[in-house]
Formats: structure tokens, C-alpha cells, sequence
């Protein structure tokens, strides 16, 4: 059988990894052993999945993104270009803290824009928008925009990537799809 993704030359691929149809992994890119990435993902230049990772279909990794172990992203996740995952809390050169990587989980449609940081152990809720930059060290809400170091809410994003203005009611429309979103106890979804 043969494989139905696509591996620029250069890319190392270790053994024991699942990889989904459709997918492209480029330049200087090295996946590591025993990681699964769905259907139809890309993979920029100089990417590294460590072991064990998980990427749903549809995913985006921009360039010089490493993806640690721990890390399960969902499908439809953006990772812009530069951003960084950590896996353990108090890193020390000269102490072994294989055994303590705290899992991240990045939820269906979010977004992590360039250069920003996902301190290891939190949760990024669905469609939530991690502004360019941002350092998150606390769990995001599902459709949050968050923005600085260390990241703060700033406001609400459609499932389009569009800012989300509520009325009095906690009603909002995303002007380019036309779905409609419920604002209740600072929690948002999505009315279908």
C-alpha cells in the first residue's frame, strides 16, 4: 500500500507513526515516533512533533513550531508561525522531568497566532483566538480572544475568525457567516 500523504524529502518520519491521507509535511520537518496526525493537515518547514502527539484532521502547523509531547490538538486547530508549547512546568537542565509533562489540549477550530506561548496544562476552548504573542497560563474559554503576556480576554470570536459584539440580550451575529451566538454567564455557544 502506498502512503496518501505527501513528505518533502528532507522531512524525517520515525517509526510507528499514523499519518491521514492528504497530508503534507515540508522542508526540515521531523515527526516523531509514534504520533498521529489526521487527514489533510500541513505541516510548515522546520516543524517537530515529538513523541506521542495527536493532531486531529485539518490542522495547520506554520513554520519553526515544535509540538511537545503531551500536546492533543483537535481538528481544525491553526498554529501560527513561531508559537510554543512547553510540557513541563519548572524545567531544570540537570533534572529528568520526563515523568511530569502536563498535557495541553487545544479544542476543535482554536486558533494560536504567531510567536505566542501555551504554558503546559491548560485548556484552549473551542474556536478560542490566541492573539499573536499572547503567553497563556490559565485554561481559555471556548470562543475567547485573548491578547498580552500573560494573556487576558479581550472579547469573543465566531467560529469564522470574526469579533463577536453581544446586545443587551447576550445576542451576537458573526457578520460573515450570519450564525448566531448566546452570550450566558460568560459562557458562549453557538445557537444552530
Amino acid at each position: 500500500m502506498s502512503k496518501q500523504y505527501f513528505a518533502h524529502q528532507t522531512t524525517v518520519i520515525d517509526e510507528g507513526c499514523i499519518i491521514g491521507a492528504g497530508t503534507k509535511i515540508w522542508h526540515f520537518s521531523h515527526v516523531m515516533s509514534n504520533c498521529i496526525i489526521g487527514e489533510n493537515c500541513n505541516l510548515g518547514q522546520n516543524v517537530v512533533v515529538s513523541p506521542k502527539v495527536v493532531l486531529g484532521n485539518n490542522v495547520r502547523v506554520q513554520n519553526n513550531v515544535s509540538i511537545y509531547e503531551g500536546v492533543i490538538c483537535e481538528d481544525d486547530v491553526f498554529l501560527g508561525p513561531s508559537m510554543v508549547f512547553t510540557n513541563v512546568i519548572n524545567p531544570r537542565s540537570a533534572v529528568s522531568r520526563k515523568s511530569e509533562y502536563k498535557p495541553t489540549y487545544v479544542r476543535r477550530g482554536a486558533s494560536i497566532g504567531a510567536n505566542a506561548t501555551i504554558v503546559c496544562g491548560n485548556e484552549i476552548g473551542e474556536y478560542a483566538f490566541i492573539g499573536a504573542g499572547a503567553v497563556v497560563t490559565r485554561p481559555i474559554p471556548a470562543y475567547a480572544l485573548v491578547v498580552g503576556n500573560p494573556a487576558r480576554q479581550t472579547g469573543w470570536m465566531s467560529e469564522f475568525g470574526e469579533r463577536l459584539n453581544f446586545d443587551e440580550k447576550g445576542i451576537a451575529f458573526c457578520k460573515e457567516s450570519g450564525q448566531q451566538y448566546q452570550l450566558i454567564n460568560n459562557k458562549v455557544t453557538r445557537n444552530k
